[in-house]
């Protein structure tokens, strides 16, 4: 059977390439010095505090004989089994034993990312950090005592670039990929996220679920290097995947394909995220700095200041209302159970409603509103971002909001009334908000 591809690959956290890297142009990393101070500033997220709890003896992590620490942390850290996607491209640290007969797996929530490799050294962990954006971890299956390492330089070199918005974040993009899951480079590549068409979405790795007659490029892969394929029918609505490798060496033997649309939905929310933070950190910063200099009364606002601070908040809310999403013509469904997994998730409203809940017929949320509002990487944003965020969104509900590029179209009045209402009965910052009875 010929299999054929442009693939998609997720890039995440430590989860990157290394000498094969394909170049890129990094972003001026002011964030290494203050107010970010990313290499040098401690880390407070679910990992790090992970850590501090095992220190102090407060739990433990078993290990498994075959997975290692993976079962336990995954407990631990409260991230889904049914989470699990398989990436076959060889984009990780330890892409040596990566290939389409031994596909890395990622588990998710809302916060943390976790890389498994078949008989790999250590376990790849990337978390949203409130302050620092993606921090890059590993944790070694060798050693009886975990311990997670915390990494930048190996990790940054791909993972900060314009493809990651100019800040340490997560990455996914679409490249083709050989038969031994080298990525073809020379061949292209395309950030991908809820915005991308499903036909480009998946490739280098491999997808369970059911989707009708539309296409992706998942469970394929180029036959040579100078011949991909792609229009190989043979990936699309698989359901089982034991016939192209042992799936009983991983937790389950799904790679589902909504939880694979969500990983893609989250990557640029989080990016979106880390990039809001930053400027307005680094615009406050410069602003007190000139405002000392020229004996300015504390607090002065350059409109610089304010320029910065909604050009910035102007793309997360963006991506928090899924602006521009590539809509679905066919309904889709998964195989692990991820999908009712993540939709029973809260907090509902009087009626029920959850910004978590699934549409999966033309889009992928019901209410088109990011669940990671709810993320602790919103609720510390800088008070100043934070505040122009809610204010922003709330005025685009109630329809009072500029919109020249018809960014916000999508959003139907009845989307627009069933989301400020789940805001209000379920987030603080809309309930103050919210304009009084």
């Amino acid at each position: 059977m010929s299999h054929g591809l442009p693939p998609v690959t997720l890039i995440i956290c430590t989860l990157l390439l290394v000498s094969t890297a394909e170049p890129q142009l990094h972003a001026q990393e002011t964030w290494m010095a203050e107010p970010v101070s990313y290499r040098t500033a401690a880390a407070d997220n679910p990992v790090s505090r992970l850590q501090q709890q095992l220190q102090q003896g407060e739990i433990e992590l078993a290990h498994h004989p075959n997975h290692g620490f993976l079962p336990s942390l995954l407990e631990q850290l409260q991230i889904p089994v049914d989470s699990q996607t398989l990436v076959f491209s060889k984009t990780s640290l330890q892409l040596r034993r990566i290939s389409p007969a031994t596909p890395r797996a990622i588990y998710f929530n809302d916060d943390v990312y976790v890389g498994f490799t078949v008989g790999g050294d250590v376990i790849e962990i990337s978390v949203a950090d409130p302050r620092l954006g993606a921090v890059f971890y590993t944790l070694s299956q060798q050693q009886q005592t975990p311990v997670f390492k915390r990494t930048a330089d190996e990790c940054i070199a791909c993972h900060s670039s314009s493809r990651t918005e100019g800040v340490p974040g997560h990455l996914m993009r679409s490249l083709q990929t050989a038969t031994d899951g080298q990525p073809l480079f020379s061949a292209g590549s395309q950030n991908v996220n809820h915005t991308t068409p499903l036909s480009q979405r998946f490739g280098g790795w491999y997808v369970t679920g059911t989707h009708g007659g539309q296409r992706h490029q998942g469970n394929v892969f180029a036959v040579d290097r100078n011949t991909p394929i792609t229009n190989d029918d043979s990936g699309l609505n698989r359901t089982e995947l034991a016939d192209l490798f042992r799936t009983d060496r991983y937790l389950t033997p799904h790679s589902d394909l909504i939880a694979l649309m969500v990983l893609g939905h989250q990557v640029l929310v989080h990016n979106r995220l880390t990039k809001a933070s930053f400027t307005t950190r680094e615009a406050l910063s410069y602003q007190q700095a000139l405002n000392e200099a020229l004996d300015n009364p504390p607090g002065t606002q350059l409109d610089s200041t304010t320029r910065r601070i909604a050009s910035a908040g102007e793309q997360l809310v963006e991506a928090l209302l899924l602006s521009q999403e590539a809509p679905l013509t066919e309904p889709v469904r998964g195989t692990s159970g991820f999908e009712q997994t993540y939709s029973a998730q809260g907090p509902h409203d009087d009626h029920g409603r959850s910004l978590f809940q699934l549409d999966l017929q033309q889009r992928l949320f019901r209410y088109p509103c990011s669940p990671l509002i709810y993320s602790a990487t919103f609720r510390q944003l800088p008070e100043e971002m934070r505040l122009w965020t809610v204010q922003r969104i709330s005025q685009i509900l109630a329809g009072n909001a500029d919109d020249p590029r018809r960014r916000y179209s999508h959003l139907s009045p009845a989307d627009r009334q069933a989301i400020a209402e789940i805001l209000a009965a379920t987030h603080p910052d809309f309930q103050a908000a919210a304009p009084a009875p």
